[in-house]
């Protein structure tokens, strides 16, 4: 059995959920989200907890249980808290800003390159080096957050280039360090 499918999900005070078969809408104080869940599994709600269960023991049931109770339990905490993804900016020359909706990104190319993020995601430079991309969606946040650090990855020679915040980069040995 998942173990991770099993724990159930305790709601916080605010936050509502209404289960209409598949579609599972959880509301509160930061935004609305909707999501349908596989036919395999089903989602009870007791009182303040909601528990995901399998309808039978096929495959494809026990593959989908615990990826639908991180799901809805991630829906859960973005309506409530949020989530947030930081990312730094290293390199000389290289910086971020914010106009109007969109970030500019002046990292080493030609032109600034400018991303949009789309609707309910937010964006802010601090320090003209650090971006904090946040939204009530997790899995839209992380997109987001990957293609800005897609725009320039860190380079493993100087560490040069757009990297998650606390992300290491192995560092290699350049021509004078080859004996």
């Amino acid at each position: 059995m998942s173990r991770i499918g099993k724990r159930p999900i305790s709601l916080p005070a605010k936050v509502t959920v209404a289960i209409d078969g598949q579609q599972v809408t959880v509301k509160g104080p930061k935004g609305e989200l909707s999501r349908v869940i596989p036919s395999e599994v089903e989602i009870i709600q007791e009182g303040d907890t909601l528990i995901v269960a399998r309808r039978n023991e096929s495959r494809a049931a026990r593959q989908r249980h615990g990826l639908s109770r991180t799901l809805v339990a991630n829906m859960v905490e973005g309506v409530s808290q949020g989530f947030q993804r930081r990312l730094e900016i290293q390199g000389i020359g290289y910086r971020a800003q914010v106009q109007g909706r969109s970030l500019n990104l002046t990292v080493g190319y030609s032109h600034p390159v400018q991303i949009t993020p789309p609707d309910g995601i937010q964006v802010a430079v601090e320090n003209n080096t650090n971006v904090v991309v946040s939204g009530i969606d997790k899995e839209i946040v992380g997109n987001i957050a990957a293609q800005i650090r897609a725009v320039r990855p860190p380079e493993p020679y100087k560490g040069k280039g757009i990297r998650f915040s606390g992300e290491v980069v192995r560092r290699k040995a350049g021509k004078a360090g080859k004996k």
